[in-house]
């Protein structure tokens, strides 16, 4: 966890010192977890392989596009509050909670599956930082909501992949990268 700064001199009108830091805190994380998708976006950019290679190495581009921009957003926001936003990797590696991603070159379905799992956190803890800052922030919270709008987008793009014709995904029950993409893999092989 990030450690807290401990004060800040001005913040917006109408909101106290308080509550603007424990904000600039909860969007911090959130600036770590955008600039590492739009790093493992690109890496899945680089690496897919495969006969579906081109549509899925088309398709990360524009998300990494827009993911870059949410985290100029959120930078932005947290010098608004009168923080100062940490881009730095080695912020993000230490202060992270998650590991890297684990899939190198592979089948497009394989980091399908793989993309499925880790768009799952990032909306997850944007939902929950979206909600934290329902009565404190709704300045915040509305950014937040129109980023979630993207995410949850780009989601459906990735499980448009991995659905059945009967409405499986096939990743439902992975908990780890590698696992789902086995399963979108194993689910590839079996349908028509």
């Amino acid at each position: 966890m990030p450690s807290r700064p401990s004060d800040i001199s001005y913040t917006v009108p109408g909101m106290n010192t308080q509550d603007s830091l424990g904000i600039i805190e909860v969007l911090q994380m959130r600036l770590h977890s955008l600039n590492d998708l739009h790093l493992t976006l690109k890496h899945v950019h680089w690496n897919v392989v495969g006969p579906h290679f081109i549509a899925v190495h088309e398709m990360i581009d524009p998300q990494v596009d827009q993911v870059r921009s949410m985290t100029d957003d959120l930078a932005e926001r947290i010098s608004t509050l009168g923080g100062e936003p940490n881009g730095t990797p080695g912020a993000l590696v230490e202060q992270r909670s998650w590991n890297d991603y684990s899939i190198g070159r592979a089948e497009a379905i394989e980091h399908l599956g793989a993309l499925d799992l880790v768009y799952t956190s990032v909306i997850k803890d944007h939902r929950e930082a979206m909600q934290s800052t329902e009565t404190t922030d709704p300045v915040t919270q509305d950014m937040l909501i129109e980023q979630l709008r993207g995410l949850e987008l780009f989601q459906w793009f990735v499980r448009a992949h991995l659905e059945s014709s009967g409405g499986k995904l096939s990743t439902r029950g992975a908990s780890t990268e590698s696992g789902a993409a086995g399963q979108a893999a194993d689910q590839a092989r079996t349908q028509p």
